[in-house]
């Protein structure tokens, strides 16, 4: 399909248009090998790629190489640092969400005991210094690693020393996405806080509660742009795209770095298609994106005690409980906003938007998404509706503990 003009891109984001809402959620995961306590290299990575192949993953290659695997609508990806990333399939609710994740992690458990690895589930990796941090063949990450540190200083930790959790959610129409992406890049600072996980770095605290997030605020592409904050369309956000730097495209089955362009100097070639828009896309590393779904991307990386929370309280804010959201959001103060996002990462839960700290918002934000879930009334087996997956959060908050707290706690002892 070819995209030759903004009108082109615009309509790429109209045909995400959803009648019926589904959620998708990407999670990342270090392993480690149990004896060295080493990262795993891609020799020991490509082994758990091998053995999940008996759970009916088929294998994705690139040059001969080993990279990844996918299932039906799901896929096993690998990161820079051979962080290993699932991206689940499309689920109806947060109990589909929920058990993809476990069936995904015991597959994942098994593979790790038989090769003598553990996997760790947080947002930076508490013990590996930079230089240490292993790599893998595939190609686009060759010229990231050169580019990516020149206008972003701590790029490559980014890329080879966090992991996250990526949440995709549909829109109904242009105003239900514009709604939605206001919602989500006012709600970032609270976002970072709540689910801050990533206090460590080489063996002693850094200062922040989400390093993390603090890592992506200095990389390169990254961010929170200030027109986030405004009321984005989908011509805005066309502009964006058009005017953004291209890290690579491809043509001939290669990819081409063409140092120096943007998008908009692709539109008049060949190579101005689907394919190239979607890599182009992928390749913008802002807190929350759009493709033909709403990427959000601020949450830290956790084990499986908080893995569905994320998840549950931005489907019941966004699917459940949209207008009543919005009705909290929407006279607070941009200024503010920014400087909460630029606080969070160290503040948590302390950090103040328009005079009440994020504790107090998150408090209140959580009885909304508790009953735009119990709205929703999707029940398990055992008749529970989906805020059962908010208990994690609820523990949070009563506790004014977060998880990077938690572990810091522990970590002191």
């Amino acid at each position: 399909m070819k995209i030759n003009s903004k009108d082109d891109i615009i309509e790429y984001f109209k045909n995400g248009y959803k009648k019926k809402f589904s959620i998708g959620v990407e999670n990342e995961k270090f392993l480690f090998d149990i004896n060295s306590k080493s990262r795993a290299n891609y020799k020991q990575v490509k082994n758990v790629l091998d053995f999940l192949k008996k759970f009916g993953w088929k294998e994705i290659s690139e040059d001969k190489n080993l990279i990844g695997l996918n299932n039906n609508k799901q896929s096993i990806t690998l990161e820079p640092g051979n962080q290993i990333e699932l991206s689940g399939g499309l689920c109806e609710n947060v109990h589909q969400v929920c058990a993809e994740s476990f069936k995904f992690q015991k597959q994942l458990d098994e593979a790790c005991a038989y090769l003598g690895l553990e996997t760790l589930s947080i947002g930076y990796d508490p013990i590996t210094a930079l230089q240490n941090s292993p790599n893998n063949p595939k190609k686009r990450y060759k010229v990231m690693t050169e580019e990516m540190p020149k206008k972003g200083k701590l790029s490559l930790e980014m890329m080879y020393q966090t992991c996250g959790t990526q949440i995709n959610l549909d829109y109904s129409s242009e105003e239900d996405f514009t709604k939605k992406f206001k919602i989500i890049s006012f709600l970032t600072p609270l976002t970072v806080a709540l689910f801050s996980n990533s206090a460590v770095k080489q063996g002693d605290p850094t200062g922040y509660l989400s390093y993390r997030t603090k890592v992506w605020q200095n990389t390169s592409r990254a961010g929170l742009p200030d027109f986030f904050l405004d009321e984005v369309t989908f011509e805005k956000y066309a502009d964006f795209v058009l005017n953004f730097p291209l890290l690579f495209y491809y043509k001939n089955n290669e990819y081409n770095f063409p140092m120096g362009k943007t998008y908009k100097d692709l539109v008049s070639h060949e190579e101005a298609n689907s394919e190239n828009l979607e890599l182009h896309l992928s390749t913008i590393f802002t807190e929350l994106r759009l493709k033909k779904y709403i990427e959000l991307r601020s949450l830290d990386a956790c084990e499986w005690d908080c893995h569905c929370a994320g998840p549950a309280f931005f489907t019941g804010l966004l699917y459940g409980n949209l207008d009543e959201t919005f009705e909290v959001i929407k006279d607070w103060n941009k200024d503010e906003i920014k400087n909460a996002y630029a606080e969070s990462c160290k503040k948590g839960l302390r950090t103040e938007i328009n005079n009440k700290d994020i504790l107090f918002w998150s408090i209140k934000l959580l009885q909304i998404s508790k009953k735009g879930l119990e709205k929703r009334s999707y029940l398990n087996e055992n008749k529970k509706n989906e805020s059962v997956f908010l208990k994690n959060i609820e523990n949070i908050l009563k506790n004014n503990l977060t998880k990077a707290e938690e572990y810091l706690n522990n970590f002191k002892k």
